[in-house]
């Protein structure tokens, strides 16, 4: 959508829906306790961008954090990223989940491919952490010790991070459908010293049975000294490891938690590897503990006993996300498998038996829907479905009505985005306010996100560069082994000193929703999931034929997104079918399905910076129609001719 063009109204939140709102609840709060006579969710926001610390402090008590030791300061420090939350307090992420301990509704509603829906009540669950911790405190594990798991988006995948945070190691994991490469890549930086891992997996109909992976990624991470395999596919014993049924099997049902400071790190999470191994991102217990008690209570509206699934496998921020509506007392509603088998329309179908209450999912998914003519209000019970959330990559407005005509009138639809970054959204869902075509609805609280102009000043109702230019809780406390934080601000605050720079191009409309229109910067985008250029690199660096590549992604219409792959040949060999052929098994086995490009095109060069940088967000903006003089300097090429060529594509694009 253009800036500047007229949304269409979709939604209206009734009065009683409004007044029923977590968000209101709190802003009655505000005025009885600070005095905080705040008349709408913008005066609410702005509030809470021009004062960190009140704001932050008014969450510690709304939420009722459970702490030991004393702050001087909810907020410390003079420029990003160097600030400091609640310094001396004392907390733990899983003992919250606990206080929300009740018989009157389940934990955890999950299903596996083509099996049963099953419930685990919260005893389970708390049965379930309290053995796997013995198992890890016999093992000898302490707080600050690293746990990984290779795991399915399963019970047990919940059960393994909730008991190694209960103790204060910190939790890291990987989808099964990584290949070994990104795994180890990822592991490997954080020397584990416990790794629990399933031995297959089913998607699409299909066993994939990871045995012999699971033994690569042992043989590569010598800091292992145990391994826990958890049997999905009937497989057979892995050598030097213990049944996750032999853990499970002792006599202990109540955990202990290990109260730590609130930036101790609480999880890694990865991001995609755009510039060489991922950066492995490290969040702390209190900062998130904070920002998805908010996030979840206010923007996605969580009530306790509210039925909340995302769509996610392990290896993507949102899995550690859906886990916090356990802090909300909701149930998490987990689902392994593919999203569109046997049918396209399967998690409608889902969101039906499981009875889901909050159903995210991405735009990808959306729009198929909507391309295979699927109307699911016609086929399902989605009567208890209050909200549909989207992330991953921009909603087009064409996604908002299909959910509008197609899935369900009266639904609260909440596009969001936010990253692995901070494990949360910037910018999201709004019970108080109305839904407009193409248009997130809000900024979220405790976030401020302004759009900067060439000049780096902000601008509305024009499209600008993301940028944060407050602290948030969440932000990284570092990246692992990133001891001069060199990698961190290079990251984020190489542009804007001080001021995080998020690589989204986005316009904040004159009614203060929010439209983006994809990244600012190279990082590939497929499904909804972000993947990194070195990592196709590295996979087709293996091919003999292959002197040389270039990867890019392009948003398109219609929420799709077209990734080719240019390849530079060697001399006398030619790009037959075999050849691609080939590349796309290569990049498949050693990373995943989603790395495999859209077309493979052979080029006479692949054009280089001076200083030895393939020049990928110049031939996206060139492709994308940016003339070449504004998308890069030519002085800065080392080979310029080798531009000509996505020049003459791009005119072809037209």
């Amino acid at each position: 959508m253009p800036a500047g063009e007229e949304a269409k109204l979709l939604w209206t939140p009734t009065e009683a829906f409004r007044k029923d709102a977590n968000l209101s609840h709190y802003l009655t709060w505000l005025a009885r306790h600070r005095k905080q006579s705040l008349q709408d969710y913008q005066t609410l926001w702005q509030w809470s961008v021009d004062h960190p610390e009140d704001f932050w402090q008014s969450l510690w008590d709304y939420f009722q954090i459970m702490s030991a030791g004393e702050y001087a300061k909810v907020l410390e420090g003079n420029k990003m990223p160097f600030y400091s939350w609640f310094k001396g307090a004392r907390l733990n992420y899983t003992e919250h989940v606990f206080r929300n301990e009740t018989e009157d509704h389940p934990a955890i509603i999950h299903k596996q491919e083509g099996q049963e829906l099953l419930e685990m009540s919260w005893k389970e669950l708390k049965s379930g952490v309290a053995a796997l911790q013995a198992f890890l405190k016999r093992s000898g594990i302490k707080t600050g010790d690293r746990v990984v798991g290779y795991l399915a988006n399963t019970p047990e995948a919940t059960v393994s991070f909730l008991a190694a945070n209960a103790i204060g190691a910190v939790w890291s994991g990987c989808s099964p459908d990584f290949g070994v490469s990104s795994v180890i890549d990822r592991f490997a930086q954080v020397t584990p010293r416990v790794l629990i891992a399933v031995n297959g997996y089913r998607y699409g109909g299909r066993v994939f049975d990871k045995t012999e992976v699971v033994r690569q990624i042992m043989s590569a991470l010598p800091s292992l000294e145990k391994v826990v395999i958890i049997d999905l596919i009937d497989g057979k014993p892995i050598e030097g490891t213990t049944a996750w049924e032999e853990v499970m099997a002792v006599d202990v049902h109540e955990p202990e938690f290990v109260r730590v400071p609130f930036e101790h790190p609480m999880w890694i999470l990865y991001s995609s590897g755009t510039t060489g191994i991922p950066k492995a991102i490290t969040h702390s217990q209190g900062g998130i503990l904070m920002e998805h008690l908010k996030y979840l209570t206010f923007h996605n509206n969580v009530k306790r006993g509210d039925r909340c699934f995302w769509y996610t496998t392990t290896g993507w921020m949102m899995w550690n996300y859906i886990q916090s509506a356990l802090l909300c007392g909701g149930t998490v509603v987990l689902y392994d498998g593919s999203p569109a088998w046997p049918r396209v329309d399967a998690l409608w179908q889902l969101a039906e038996e499981a009875g889901i209450n909050h159903l995210g999912t991405s735009a990808g998914y959306i729009i198929a829907n909507m391309k295979e003519g699927m109307e699911p209000s016609r086929k399902y019970d989605l009567s208890r479905l209050v909200s549909v959330g989207s992330t991953g990559s921009p909603l087009p407005p064409e996604g908002f009505d299909w959910i509008y005509s197609k899935l369900k009138k009266d639904l609260w639809l909440t596009s969001i985005s936010g990253g692995t970054d901070v494990c949360s959204a910037f910018v999201g869902g709004n019970p108080l306010w109305p839904v407009y075509s193409g248009e997130i609805q809000c900024r979220a609280l405790g976030c401020r996100l302004e759009a900067f102009n060439e000049a780096g000043q902000p601008v509305t109702d024009e499209v600008g560069e993301m940028v944060i230019t407050r602290p948030m809780p969440s932000m990284p406390i570092y990246f692992w082994n990133d001891t001069d934080h060199q990698r961190y601000i290079s990251s984020y605050f190489e542009l804007y000193e001080g001021i995080w720079r998020h690589g989204d191009w986005i316009c904040i409309t004159p009614r203060n929703g929010l439209v983006i229109y994809g990244r600012s910067d190279a990082t590939l985008n497929r499904g909804g999931i972000r993947i990194g250029t070195s990592e196709i690199y590295r996979a087709v660096d293996k091919i003999e034929e292959i002197a040389d590549s270039l990867i890019i992604c392009l948003e398109r219409k219609g929420g799709e997104y077209y990734m080719p792959l240019f390849v530079k040949l060697k001399d006398g060999i030619a790009l037959d079918k075999s050849l691609k052929d080939k590349i796309n098994r290569t990049i498949r086995e050693d990373y995943t399905p989603r790395h495999i490009p859209d077309e493979v095109i052979a080029v006479e060069d692949i054009p280089y910076t001076i200083s030895g940088k393939k020049t990928e967000a110049p031939v996206k903006k060139i492709l994308m129609g940016h003339d070449l003089d504004k998308a890069i300097n030519r002085d800065a090429l080392r080979n310029p001719k080798a531009m000509d060529f996505f020049m003459e594509m791009a005119k072809n694009m037209e």
